[in-house]
Order: C-alpha cells, then sequence, then structure tokens
C-alpha cells in the first residue's frame, strides 16, 4: 500500500507576483530551491517503493507459477512487474531532473547574491533615495 499524501492544489512555493526587490527574489529562490530539494527526496522515495513493488510482484508471479495456478495470472503478474519496474526508470530521470533543476536554482540564487547582495546594502543602509539598478543606463 502506498503512503504518498495528495497535496493541496495550487500552493506554489515562490508565487511569481512581479516584486524584484533583491530581498524578495533571494527569497523566493530559497522557497523554490528548499521545495526542490523536498521534491527530489520525495521522487527517490518513490523511486525505491516502485523498485520495491516490481521486485515483490516477480516473486508472487513465481509462486503463482509454482503453484501451478492458470497461466494468465502468472503472465499478468509478470506484467505488472515490468510496469512498476519501468515506472520506477522514469521516476529515476524525474528526480535527476528535478536535482539538475535545484542546483540550478542554488546556483541562480548565489549569482543573484553576488550581482546585487552589495548594491542592496548600499541602498537599504542609506537614508537617502538611490537611483532603481539601470536608472544611468538610459
Amino acid at each position: 500500500m502506498s503512503d504518498l499524501v495528495p497535496r493541496s492544489a495550487g500552493a506554489a512555493p515562490a508565487p511569481a507576483d512581479g516584486d524584484n526587490r533583491y530581498k524578495a527574489v533571494q527569497t523566493k529562490l530559497h522557497k523554490l530551491g528548499a521545495a526542490l530539494d523536498d521534491a527530489t527526496l520525495e521522487l527517490e522515495g518513490l523511486r525505491r517503493s516502485m523498485q520495491s513493488n516490481a521486485s515483490r510482484t516477480e516473486d508472487a508471479a513465481r509462486d503463482i507459477e509454482a503453484a501451478e495456478l492458470d497461466a494468465k495470472y502468472v503472465e499478468v503478474t509478470n506484467l505488472v512487474a515490468v510496469a512498476l519496474g519501468g515506472a520506477a526508470v522514469q521516476v529515476r530521470k524525474l528526480h535527476d531532473t528535478a536535482q539538475e533543476t535545484t542546483d540550478l536554482t542554488h546556483e541562480a540564487k548565489r549569482t543573484h547574491s553576488n550581482l546585487y547582495g552589495a548594491l542592496d546594502d548600499i541602498r537599504s543602509n542609506r537614508r537617502e533615495k538611490t537611483p532603481r539598478p539601470g536608472f544611468f543606463n538610459r
């Protein structure tokens, strides 16, 4: 039996609200990275579970065959085992893609911090208003 629990719909980890201030972007990247980290862990657990179920299903097919039941049950059980194994392979590919996206998100956060962190510190600690980035590029 699966212990997967459905999530509530529409709960985006980092909503795209148009707020492009430095700290807001850093927060969004942090939330996205954390959500992707969680997803990679869940996907790995799902893959292991599917692989385990595929192995148990193969064992059940052998037991059915050893009990000399109708061959159609052996065939159907083997098909389920193959399907679970194939699904586990696809979940692994999804896991790898999610992990790559996680790494890129963390890299984007670091790059954003390196490019704009000092400017944000300067702008945040002044009493006077300062021009927005890009003002002098006109």
